[in-house]
């Protein structure tokens, strides 16, 4: 429902030398567009045309004038070359990455070799390899080794109890966001959506990561409080990790490093880590208020056993309910000057240019009443597409409602873990039934449709249905990892546990260094999709290395 824009005024041809007037234009190939042809005397519509443009091909409209009587006219779409086939480098740089995966097994599976394994540990270190030959008490085993360093005894036994299944989710999210804010490769499909629609898998990465961090929230804190410690020391910690994050958030969203000092006018107060920060002030609040003496072993009874790993937590479902009632109200009740109430739109040139300055409703009209409009987000993704002139901060206050409400969702799933300790088909089958719930919600919601439901899945907004949706899908993303890496061992949650293990470090660290080498460097052809994703994946990858050369030296940043 966007409004035509002019692309181009078509001169007329010369008859006398038989020379048709032309003009060369460039069009976006993410989405089908229509062209419209209208003359120019009397605005009268010649022919209209639908077409997916393919990247880098050269096209011809060939207009002719059939009959000059009654003014027909013809349009042809002529294919002057043909488009590239832009997804090569994704296959070629998934066959390098599945070609080194390869080689870590086989060399993996050789190092369970013992001659090969001797042989390797005598290059790498001769000396401590004669030492150990020499030693009268031969090879120590790994329970010696260990009994006699508290040190690493202590470290075995942590890592032990921790899931590595949540780390590595957290880091396979962690990762992805890193990659898709690199820029993806500048593939459509790694980019956020300009509106409604729901987020391929990359862009979705920051709503996993909420919800993992509301599960880390249920272990840590019913960790915490076992091992003796009191509420108010653990609301102290609470208070002290959330005004962190939102301080080290502020930091890293206002990057001045080479421009001069940063003026206070045009300080961008909204971020990923000052929602985080909020979102896990309220979320770890709300459990430690209302967490209860029993209800983690299930000695608490309750009228109903299907719902024991619910109900006993009833006074936070009241809450978030609460929550989810003002997120409505403010949303669809709130009047927004110049605006239709509950307006869910981008504004700009969508629906059919009739609200240009209403980009996100409520949400946008309570962020610039509240924060001004210097001190929020400049450059929405809306206003690629819908040409939107307003600024837009998807991170904005309405949205981080619905935010809680996904790390709530996490934090229902790390309950799930402690209640049915170490009964893993309770606990996947519980995950399952989460998802289908949620994917129910979220077709109800939506009508299973991207525009016509009554609350659009949209990342932008947060939308209730966004969050119903992406939690459908981390249920079911956590419930495959968790039994691929804590049930079965079949995988070690490598590489992406290592990130996982330091996730603040990591995304502080992409962001900060976003722009100096090696992470960036400039390009021969910008225009390159082989060149962008190479910078990209090295990049990422890099991030990926100091995370496992970090985890090796047992360095973890937490705040």
């Amino acid at each position: 429902q966007c409004l035509y824009q002019f692309l181009a005024f078509v001169p007329p041809s010369n008859g006398s030398l038989r020379k048709p007037g032309t003009a060369a234009v460039m069009v976006d190939t993410q989405h089908p567009l229509t062209l419209l042809l209208n003359g120019s005397v009397g605005d009268r519509e010649f022919c209209k045309i639908q077409y997916h443009f393919g990247e880098f091909g050269n096209y011809s409209l060939v207009v002719k004038t059939l009959s000059t009587s009654t003014k027909t006219v013809s349009c042809d779409l002529v294919i002057n070359e043909g488009p590239i086939n832009s997804y090569l480098p994704i296959l070629f740089a998934f066959l390098v990455y599945m070609g080194i995966l390869a080689i870590l097994i086989v060399g993996h599976l050789f190092m369970k070799i013992d001659p090969v394994r001797n042989w390797v540990y005598k290059k790498l270190n001769p000396r401590e390899t004669d030492r150990l030959i020499n030693s009268e008490l031969g090879s120590p085993n790994t329970t010696d080794s260990i009994s006699s360093d508290p040190t690493r005894r202590l470290w075995s036994t942590t890592s032990r109890q921790r899931l590595r299944s949540l780390d590595t989710f957290r880091g396979l999210s962690l990762i992805i966001m890193v990659f898709v804010n690199y820029g993806g490769g500048k593939y459509w499909f790694f980019k956020h959506e300009s509106w409604n629609g729901k987020p391929y898998f990359p862009p979705a990465a920051f709503s996993r990561f909420v919800f993992i961090m509301g599960t880390s929230i249920s272990l840590s804190l019913s960790s915490m409080l076992k091992w003796g410690s009191s509420k108010r020391k653990v609301l102290g910690k609470i208070l002290w990790r959330s005004f962190l994050l939102i301080l080290l958030g502020i930091i890293v969203v206002n990057p001045n490093y080479c421009l001069g000092p940063l003026s206070w006018d045009n300080l961008r107060i909204p971020g990923v880590l000052q929602r985080l920060g909020f979102t896990y002030l309220v979320v770890a609040a709300l459990e430690l208020l209302f967490t209860r003496a029993g209800a983690e072993s299930g000695t608490l009874e309750t009228p109903c056993p299907a719902l024991q790993d619910i109900l006993p937590y009833w006074p936070q479902w009241i809450f978030i309910l609460i929550l989810e009632v003002i997120w409505l109200c403010l949303t669809f009740l709130l009047p927004v000057p110049g605006c239709p109430r509950g307006y869910l739109g981008p504004g700009g040139i969508g629906d059919f240019g009739n609200y240009p300055n209403c980009t996100g409703g409520a949400a946008g009209y309570i962020d610039r009443l509240l924060l001004g409009e210097k001190h929020i987000y400049q450059h929405p993704s809306s206003s690629v597409i819908y040409q939107t002139t307003m600024p837009y901060d998807p991170e904005g206050i309405l949205g981080t409602i619905n935010t809680i409400f996904m790390a709530f969702l996490g934090l229902q799933a790390g309950k799930i873990i402690l209640f049915y300790k170490d009964q893993h088909k309770q606990i996947m089958s519980r995950f399952v039934i989460w998802s289908i719930v949620m994917g129910i919600i979220s077709a109800i919601l939506t009508k299973c449709s991207k525009e016509e439901g009554f609350i659009p899945i949209n990342k932008n907004l947060w939308s209730i249905s966004y969050v119903t949706t992406m939690s459908c899908f981390a249920f079911i993303l956590v419930t495959l990892i968790y039994y691929l890496v804590d049930v079965k061992r079949l995988w070690s949650g490598a590489p992406f546990f290592y990130p996982g293990m330091n996730s603040i470090l990591v995304y502080i660290g992409h962001e900060v260094f976003e722009n100096y080498f090696p992470f960036k460097w400039k390009m021969e052809d910008s225009q390159s999709h082989a060149e962008h994703l190479t910078q990209n994946l090295t990049a990422t990858t890099l991030w990926v290395i100091i995370s496992y050369l970090l985890y090796r030296r047992r360095i973890f940043w937490k705040i």
